[in-house]
C-alpha cells in the first residue's frame, strides 16, 4: 500500500467519522483501577460511589409484586407512573414546606439521564455552563459532549471547602446558559448553605442563567434531616432544575431511577426528551421507587447515620497518618476526600495503596484540575471492612 492509498484509508477509518465532542471525552475513569485491582486478592474497593447494603426487601417486595402482576408494559406518560407521580409530589411538597405539583417532576432510568436531560434542555454549541469544582466527572464531560463548554470555578480550600460566589458569578458571560452545582458534593462533601442558595436564585433572577442543582446526596446531611435546597426557595417558573435519584439515600444504585425537578412550563418539552432519549423509565422500577418514597424514612436515617459513623471512623484513623491532610469532615455525601503532604498528584499513591495495602481509592484527578493532590475514599461500607481498610492504609503510609 503506497502512501498515498495509505493516508486515505487512516482518513476513512471509523473513528476518524465520529463528533469531535465524542473523540475528546475523558474515556480515563475508575474501571481501569476496578481492572487491575481483579488481578489481586483480597481487595476493598472503597473507589466506588456505592454502599454495600443490598436494597431492603420492602423496595424489592414492591417490585417482584409488579412484575408478578404483569406490569411488563409501557408506561404512558413519559412523567412517570401515576402513582410515582404523587408519591415525588406528596414527598417533595413535605419535605421542602412548599406546594410541588404533580407535573413538576419527570422520571428517568437514573440520575444520570435526568441531569443528562437538564443539560440537553438549555446547552448547545457555542454556550457555555459554569460548574463548581471538583466535580464528578460526568458533569464536565456531559456538557462537552452537548457541544457547549465545561467551565469549572473551584472551591477553595483551607482546611475546608468554600465557595466564592463572587468568582463563580465572574465566570459567567453572556454565552452562560447554566450554573451547576453539586450539594453535598460529590467528591469533596461541600454543602450550599441556605443564603448561598438565595443568592445563586438571585443572581439567576436578575440574569435569566439557570440553576442546576445536583441534590441526589441531599438526604445524606448531617446537620439536619435534608440540606438547603433550591426547591425551599424557588418558585414554579424560577430557572432552576434539581436532579436527585433513588441510589444514595435508598442504596438504589443499580436500579437506575431518578426524577428531574423543573419548571411547569416546560414539562411537556421534559417528557417529550424523555420520550425519544430513552421512552421512559421500566414500571416494575417505578414500582420500588414508590416504595422507597412511602415506606423509606427509616431506611434514608439508617443509611445516613451508618455513614456518619463510617466517616468517624475514616477520620478517627486517618488522623494516625501524619502525611494525610484531612479537611474538616464534610457536611453530607458518602465520602472522606483527603490530600496527602507534599504530593501534587495522587496518582501514584492510590497505585501504590493499592499494592501494598489492598485498598481501592480514587485519585482526585478524576474530578478536575482543582483536587489532583487529593483521594476519594468512600465510606459506605460494613464497618469491619471499613475498619480493617484503614489499619491496612495506616501501615501502608506511615
Amino acid at each position: 500500500m503506497d502512501n498515498k492509498i495509505a493516508a486515505r484509508h487512516q482518513a476513512l477509518t471509523a473513528f476518524s467519522g465520529i463528533r469531535d465532542q465524542v473523540k475528546d471525552l475523558h474515556t480515563e475513569n475508575i474501571a481501569a483501577m476496578a481492572t487491575r485491582a481483579s488481578k489481586l486478592d483480597d481487595v476493598i474497593a472503597l473507589w466506588y460511589g456505592e454502599g454495600d447494603m443490598v436494597t431492603p426487601s420492602f423496595i424489592r417486595d414492591a417490585a417482584k409484586k409488579a412484575l408478578d402482576d404483569g406490569e411488563t408494559f409501557y408506561v404512558p406518560d413519559m412523567r412517570g407512573a401515576s402513582r410515582l407521580q404523587t408519591a415525588l409530589s406528596d414527598y417533595q411538597s413535605r419535605l421542602y414546606g412548599k406546594p410541588i405539583g404533580l407535573t413538576r417532576s419527570t422520571v428517568s432510568p437514573g440520575g444520570m439521564q435526568a441531569l443528562y436531560i437538564a443539560l440537553a434542555l438549555i446547552a448547545e454549541m457555542g454556550t457555555n455552563v459554569v460548574y463548581v469544582a471538583p466535580q464528578w466527572p460526568n458533569i464536565h464531560n456531559a456538557i462537552h459532549l452537548l457541544g457547549a463548554e465545561p467551565r469549572a470555578v473551584a472551591l477553595q480550600f483551607d482546611k475546608g471547602w468554600r465557595l466564592d460566589l463572587d468568582r463563580l458569578f465572574a465566570a459567567c458571560d453572556a454565552r452562560t446558559r447554566a450554573i451547576f452545582l453539586s450539594t453535598p458534593a460529590n467528591p469533596t462533601g461541600w454543602t450550599a448553605s441556605a443564603d448561598e442558595m438565595a443568592a445563586l436564585l438571585e443572581f439567576s433572577r436578575r440574569t435569566g442563567i439557570w440553576i442546576i442543582s445536583d441534590e441526589v446526596y441531599g438526604r445524606i446531611y448531617f446537620d439536619g434531616d435534608v440540606a438547603p435546597s433550591m426547591l425551599a426557595i424557588a418558585e414554579d417558573e424560577d430557572r432552576v432544575m434539581t436532579i436527585n435519584s433513588f441510589s444514595k439515600a435508598w442504596a438504589m444504585t443499580g436500579w437506575r431511577v431518578g426524577w428531574l425537578t423543573h419548571p411547569n412550563s416546560v414539562a411537556d418539552q421534559v417528557a417529550a426528551m424523555t420520550q425519544y432519549i430513552n421512552s421512559g423509565t421500566p414500571a416494575v422500577i417505578q414500582a420500588g421507587a414508590v416504595a422507597a418514597l412511602e415506606q423509606g424514612e427509616p431506611l434514608v436515617a439508617d443509611i445516613r447515620q451508618r455513614i456518619k459513623t463510617g466517616l468517624d471512623i475514616v477520620y478517627d484513623g486517618l488522623a494516625q497518618i501524619n502525611s494525610i491532610m484531612l479537611p474538616e469532615k464534610p457536611q453530607g455525601g458518602m465520602y472522606a476526600f483527603f490530600g496527602l503532604a507534599g504530593v501534587p498528584d495522587a496518582r501514584e499513591a492510590c497505585s501504590m495503596i493499592l499494592e501494598s495495602a489492598r485498598v481501592g481509592l480514587a485519585p482526585g484527578h478524576l474530578f478536575g484540575d482543582s483536587s489532583t493532590g487529593f483521594i476519594r475514599l468512600c465510606v459506605f461500607r460494613d464497618t469491619e471492612r471499613l475498619k480493617t481498610a484503614v489499619d491496612r492504609m495506616v501501615v501502608a503510609l506511615r
